[in-house]
């Protein structure tokens, strides 16, 4: 199993997508690798941003190349330097959003690496938020566009504070450098941009194909639910295949086949969602597995894989419903 390097915090809501709690929960371990995740303490000031000093990438100097960085020389600053390597041309970063991003981490003192996502070969999504990463990385990619190479380094205030992290061998008094070469970013008017795909059974659910951000309409048809899984694509991406075990990063709409009534919404919240497909509905597992990211899916959920006679409290889903779900694969975690 792929480990996970950065914490990724899981947003509120898919309070109506929970498996449920008489099965395996499934959760992947973390390893072990080295990671820097955000600690528990209250969070410092914003930090002073700087130009440098910075040390020297000495090999691996394009875009998305793995870099070889050179050991930190005389004092880091004791304020965040940051400098574009690489300016790219594409959406600007905003706090609170997701980034998908290859990176390497490293100790200003020794250059000892701790962690990247090169040797792994699958680049890392993170949310840009306070406790989920490090503060440093908020503020360093924060405006940042995609395309971009990133260079900076994390004085212990906005990195492991005083506690260090053992894990990664990194004491109290460590400043950190990284490399981050930004792939792309997410946020809640991101959409899925795959190929439309033609909706020509008539017996099934037809979801719109907007790209703009906002919720995709759902026409259900004068016709009896289907008594099987309904997965089928809407628009068909080109990104990499989900697997059984991934997590998912994504935008969801779903409702009530009897009656058409909405009962979840990523674009409601107004936030996106991030799950293992091992802690959803067998449905929702099921229907995603295989399919692309990049896509919009149609999924049609019949009670058995779903809530069956046991829907969550409070969700407006009726015992034995059929649940009608589009969903926009926009990243694997």
């Amino acid at each position: 199993m792929r480990r996970r390097s950065l914490l990724i915090a899981v947003p509120a809501g898919l309070v109506t997508l929970a498996a449920c709690g008489d099965e395996d929960s499934g959760s992947s371990s973390t390893g072990d690798s080295a990671t820097p995740e955000a600690s528990g303490t209250s969070a410092p000031p914003p930090p002073k941003i700087v130009d440098g000093p910075l040390p020297a990438i000495t090999a691996g100097t394009k875009f998305d190349e793995k870099p070889t960085v050179a050991k930190g020389s005389g004092e880091p600053s004791k304020d965040l330097a940051v400098k574009t390597v690489v300016a790219g041309g594409g959406k600007a970063i905003a706090e609170n959003d997701f980034v998908s991003a290859n990176y390497l981490g490293q100790i200003w003192e020794s250059a000892k690496v701790f962690d990247n996502s090169y040797d792994r070969k699958t680049p890392l999504v993170i949310q840009l938020a306070q406790g989920s990463i490090i503060d440093g990385w908020r503020y360093a990619l924060a405006g940042k566009k995609t395309g971009s190479r990133v260079q900076f380094s994390v004085p212990p205030t906005w990195g492991y504070g005083e506690q260090g992290n053992e894990q990664a061998g990194i004491k109290g008094s460590d400043t950190l450098v990284f490399v981050v070469d930004v792939q792309d970013t997410f946020n809640a008017k991101s959409s899925a941009k795959g190929k439309e795909v033609p909706q020509e059974d008539a017996a099934l659910p037809k979801v719109g194909t907007n790209t703009d951000g906002k919720a995709p309409s759902i026409e259900l048809p004068k016709a009896d639910a289907p008594k099987k899984l309904v997965a089928e694509y809407v628009l068909e991406g080109e990104g990499t295949e989900v697997g059984a075990e991934d997590s998912v990063l994504v935008q969801y709409k779903g409702v009530v086949w009897d009656g058409g009534k909405e009962f979840d919404s990523t674009y409601g919240r107004k936030q996106l969602t991030s799950f293992s497909l091992q802690q959803v509905v067998k449905g929702w597992s099921q229907g995603l597995t295989g399919k692309k990211v990049g896509s919009r899916v149609l999924i049609v959920i019949p009670p058995d894989l779903g809530y069956g006679d046991s829907p969550p409290e409070g969700s407006g889903i009726e015992k034995d419903s059929t649940l009608v779900f589009s969903v926009d694969i926009l990243a694997k975690m």
